[in-house]
């Protein structure tokens, strides 16, 4: 039996958290900004830069978070089902492009679109005998027009990309602040990108900016909590306001307690399993 701390290198990757990565046998390879990691399947980590990462958040106390989010029969079979599944550590330039390129997208299409942004505008580089390309800084997508972004298949968020990639390239977005801030006043910040409403601001909050709190409500969270938790939380509509993403937010987050992320990515890739959907 797997204990709690083993890592499942191939659920955490399939659960769409990250697009650019590709497996070549049983290794898997991914660009991470301006870093491409290599991950055996037992999660040991090569890293093009040399850089030391925690991208499986090795940090995170696994035990006493599953422990907090089994909170009822359907998280714990998720739990226990996909054990091993962890939030990934992204960089978070890259993590806000993907998820705001994400929105009314399916995975095939984000992969598609975002391969096409590195090959484009990112620096190729040679890793373990293959080419990959980095995903490009900012300073390079802000002085890119709006059509070239367009040419990668990212339709009317092209100008949202080009905003975004400015306002880091002028320093109005300051990553590094904003993993110490607290939720709240972290989400504020980054919901002033153009693009950025409240589901991709907390998939940005969850996998790059270290808040385990977020949960991110898509049209696939949104038809789990009807289908598990209706009487919990009281769906009435399939789409929601911003109005009510925020006091579901709070009742979620009670429910689940401070990683409630963690339930959410647990809940995800049950779902999606069980509808078959294609990740990477």
């Amino acid at each position: 039996m797997q204990n709690n701390c083993t890592i499942n290198v191939e659920n955490s990757i399939n659960s769409g958290q990250v697009f650019l990565w590709r497996k070549n046998n049983d290794i898997w390879y991914g660009v991470n900004g301006q870093d491409i990691l290599k991950i055996s399947k037992v999660g040991k980590i090569k890293s093009y830069q040399n850089i030391k990462t925690d991208f499986f958040r090795k940090r995170d106390d696994i035990e006493k978070i599953i422990k907090s989010i089994s909170k009822d029969s359907v998280t714990k079979k998720a739990v226990k089902q996909y054990l091993g599944l962890r939030i990934l550590e992204q960089d978070p330039f890259q993590c806000l492009i993907s998820f705001i390129v994400s929105s009314n997208s399916n995975i095939q299409k984000i992969k598609n679109s975002l391969e096409k942004i590195s090959k484009k505008f990112g620096e190729k580089v040679e890793f373990e005998n293959q080419e990959f390309f980095l995903f490009p800084k900012p300073e390079i997508i802000a002085k890119a027009s709006i059509n070239e972004i367009k040419s990668c298949g990212v339709g009317y968020r092209a100008k949202f990309i080009k905003e975004a990639a400015n306002m880091m390239a002028l320093k109005k977005i300051n990553f590094e602040y904003l993993k110490k801030c607290n939720y709240q006043d972290a989400k504020e910040e980054i919901c002033k990108i153009p693009g950025v409403g409240n589901k991709v601001a907390d998939c940005i909050l969850l996998f790059s900016l270290n808040k385990l709190e977020s949960f991110p409500l898509d049209r696939w969270m949104i038809r789990i909590l009807e289908k598990y938790y209706s009487d919990k939380f009281q769906l009435e509509t399939k789409s929601i306001t911003e109005k009510q993403y925020e006091i579901l937010h709070e009742k979620i987050v009670n429910h689940f307690g401070p990683y409630a992320g963690y339930a959410q990515q647990f809940l995800f890739k049950m779902e999606r399993e069980n509808y078959q959907k294609k990740w990477l």
